[in-house]
């Protein structure tokens, strides 16, 4: 293979894990919940296999599959963005990234209210549209950052655009980066602008910015650089490996951006991997628990995917995949749920049928580096010989 597109649908997961409990997510099915809505229309999708995929038993089953598919078991501690992406990049986290259910420490809220020399509201875990609700009128009022987490490994600080600058709010956050190691090292230090004037009005924007820790160990990124090929990232995925592993990057501000973004790399003629996050599933309709909005988001995937594989050349695979869940349905709370993900491969050289029921993510990032002829050890077993005609 010359080029492969690698495309995940932030937590577009396909039914709950077999320890789902220890994550307290009991029934949870991120997809099914999206086929209940009248606005979810997935022919391509459907097409290429996704509805005979292992346990997928609410979709239609194609009798002659375009695609290969399989479904993939988590093999981390895990359910957030990060640890998903890791590995997915071919590294497995046995424990999980810290969480502080509780709020952050004072140790910690000390030294960056030191560094930054402003002082912190909230420090619980929120929703992130409820807290600028909650807390965006004292901010405006006393200038004090936003500070929230969730059932994430994240530090989230929250800022309204006209009180605060963009550029202090990241400055804020790569500060906040630099505190929160060890122990204390989350996944993610994300900064979550917002404007608006009022309770009622307030609402975040798209100048969205991640920050976070570094793998512990090496990617399918860095291997494919250092073997002298193209890594091409698209929307977050710059900010999740912490800028490590890359040849070029684009931030999208919409699904329909980072749809976009990867349409005009797929007209360049790179060797390598083009590696695509679509966030809205997750932070515009997963977290906000709208049925209706996932299905439609993954509705104009699916259009736009028809359109793109009209596209590929002989020498070009897609893969299709997830990171975790958010179920739109589950009101137990507002996160990622805990959930197997499916993979889907579209390409002239595919050989359609199932892949089975994978044990790690991990298979991606070594079925990616195998058809790139690209050396690299990771705890996941390829699916290279299995997928070409």
């Amino acid at each position: 293979m010359k080029r492969i597109f690698l495309i995940v649908l932030d937590s577009c997961g396909i039914g709950q894990m077999p320890d789902c409990e220890k994550f307290g997510d009991i029934g949870v099915n991120t997809l099914r919940s999206c086929s209940t809505s009248s606005r979810f229309s997935i022919p391509n999708l459907l097409k290429a296999g996704i509805g005979n995929i292992d346990g997928v038993d609410y979709l239609p089953k194609n009798a002659a599959p375009q695609g290969a598919y399989a479904r993939l078991t988590e093999a981390s501690m895990g359910k957030d963005t990060t640890i998903g992406h890791w590995e997915i990049a071919g590294v497995v986290s046995p424990e999980p990234l810290p969480t502080f259910p509780n709020g952050f420490p004072r140790e910690v809220l000390d030294e960056f209210e030191k560094q930054t020399g402003r002082g912190v509201l909230c420090n619980k875990p929120y929703s992130g549209t409820d807290v600028i609700r909650d807390y965006g009128e004292e901010q405006l009022e006393t200038g004090k950052w936003i500070v929230y987490t969730s059932a994430d490994s994240v530090f989230q600080v929250a800022a309204h655009e006209e009180k605060i600058s963009l550029e202090e709010l990241y400055d804020a956050c790569r500060k906040a980066r630099k505190i929160l190691r060890g122990k204390y090292g989350v996944g993610r230090v994300i900064a979550r602008p917002y404007v608006g004037t009022s309770p009622e009005n307030f609402k975040r924007t798209s100048n969205r910015h991640d920050f976070s820790l570094e793998p512990p160990a090496e990617t399918m990124l860095d291997a494919i650089v250092n073997a002298g090929q193209d890594v091409l990232a698209v929307g977050k995925i710059f900010d999740i490996f912490a800028g490590r592993g890359t040849t070029d990057h684009v931030y999208n501000k919409s699904n329909a951006d980072g749809m976009g973004h990867t349409a005009d790399y797929a007209k360049q003629d790179f060797h390598g991997l083009c590696f695509v996050n679509l966030v809205d599933f997750d932070m515009q309709f997963g977290h906000r628990r709208d049925i209706d909005g996932y299905a439609n988001a993954l509705t104009e995937f699916d259009t736009w995917l028809g359109d793109f594989e009209r596209t590929l050349g002989e020498d070009d695979l897609v893969l299709i995949t997830a990171d975790h869940g958010c179920d739109p349905a589950y009101t137990a709370t507002t996160d990622h749920t805990r959930e197997y993900v499916p993979l889907i491969a579209l390409g002239k050289q595919v050989r359609p049928g199932s892949l089975g029921t994978r044990t790690s993510f991990a298979d991606i990032a070594a079925t990616v580096t195998e058809l790139l002829g690209v050396p690299y050890e990771t705890p996941g077993k390829s699916f290279a010989k299995e997928l070409l005609k």
